[in-house]
C-alpha cells in the first residue's frame, strides 16, 4: 500500500525566513516554490539527499487550515507524506478499515501529484497526507 516516504510537511509563518534556514543555515537544496490556491499556502520543497523532501508550508490567509494548525499549535511538524500507488483505491481500503479520512477522493497538488489527508484523530494525532506522482 505505501512504497515510502515522500515529503515531510513543516508549518512556518515566514516561508522566506524558513527558506533561509533550511537553504543557507543547514544546506539543503531549495527545489522550487509554487502557491497551492486550493489549499491556501505557499510552499517550498528542499531535497535532503535521499528520497524524502522537506516541504515548507506558509498560510497565504487566515482561513488557511495551516494558519489555524499555527494557530493551535505553533510552527512545527504538519503532516508526514506517504507515497502510494492507485490513490483511490488506497483510500477506499483505509475507509474500509475504519480510518477517517480528511479527503474522500483525491484533489491535484504541486507538480500534479494526485492527494488526499487521513483525520489525525484515526492516526494517533497525526495528519498523514497520501500522494501519488503523475
Amino acid at each position: 500500500m505505501v512504497i515510502g516516504v515522500d515529503h515531510i510537511g513543516v508549518a512556518v509563518n515566514e516561508l522566506d525566513e524558513a527558506i533561509s534556514l533550511y537553504r543557507d543555515v543547514l544546506g539543503l537544496k531549495l527545489e522550487d516554490v509554487h502557491v497551492v490556491e486550493e489549499q491556501k499556502v505557499r510552499v517550498a520543497f528542499f531535497s535532503t539527499g535521499g528520497e524524502t523532501r522537506i516541504e515548507l508550508l506558509e498560510p497565504t490567509g487566515s482561513e488557511s487550515p495551516v494558519a489555524r494548525f499555527i494557530e493551535r499549535r505553533g510552527e512545527g511538524v504538519h503532516h508526514i507524506a506517504l507515497k502510494v500507488r492507485n490513490i483511490e483505491a488506497v483510500l477506499k481500503e483505509l475507509k474500509d478499515k475504519g480510518l477517517k479520512l480528511v479527503d474522500e477522493k483525491p484533489t491535484i497538488g504541486v507538480e500534479g501529484t494526485k492527494i488526499a489527508f487521513i483525520h489525525p484523530k484515526s492516526t494517533r494525532n497525526v495528519l498523514l497526507e497520501l500522494c501519488e506522482k503523475p
